[in-house]
């Protein structure tokens, strides 16, 4: 393991999206964006639904549509594990355009039988998966 660097793991209940030497990490923590570089002190936060960008060690930057979880720093070492994470050449944009459609209509009514933020959510996902294809 190269100085600048350190080990990154993504996984879901499925599988290992990334697993790779990196330079940096940049999550939605709870409490907003955080950075994370090489020996950097030990940590474990919660991630909301965002965009996962990560500095690979060519210095070649990669987006993940991340959905929630959980991130841990330890011994120069970060895992993060969430419910769903999708490189862009997964997503598929026409079935993220339409459930961003569908989360747009489900927020804008009234209804009592609409749970608003199980709405609020499905939203999020969705247009976090468009910029991620998008960028």
């Amino acid at each position: 393991m190269a100085e600048n660097t350190f080990k990154l793991n993504v996984l879901t209940p499925e599988h290992l999206v990334f697993g790779d030497e990196v330079k940096s990490v940049t999550a939605c923590g709870t409490d907003g964006y955080l950075g994370i570089l090489p020996k950097h002190a030990p940590l474990l936060t919660s991630l909301e639904i965002g965009i996962l960008t990560i500095t690979d060690k060519d210095g070649k930057p990669q987006n993940l549509a991340l959905n929630g979880g959980f991130l841990e720093m330890i011994n120069n070492e970060a895992t993060i594990l969430a419910e769903t994470a999708e490189h862009a050449d997964d997503i598929d944009s026409k079935r993220a355009q339409s459930a961003k459609e569908r989360a747009e209509q489900r927020v804008s009514r009234t209804e009592a039988d609409i749970d608003a933020k199980r709405a609020e959510i499905a939203l999020k996902k969705a247009v976090t998966r468009l910029k991620v294809k998008e960028m």
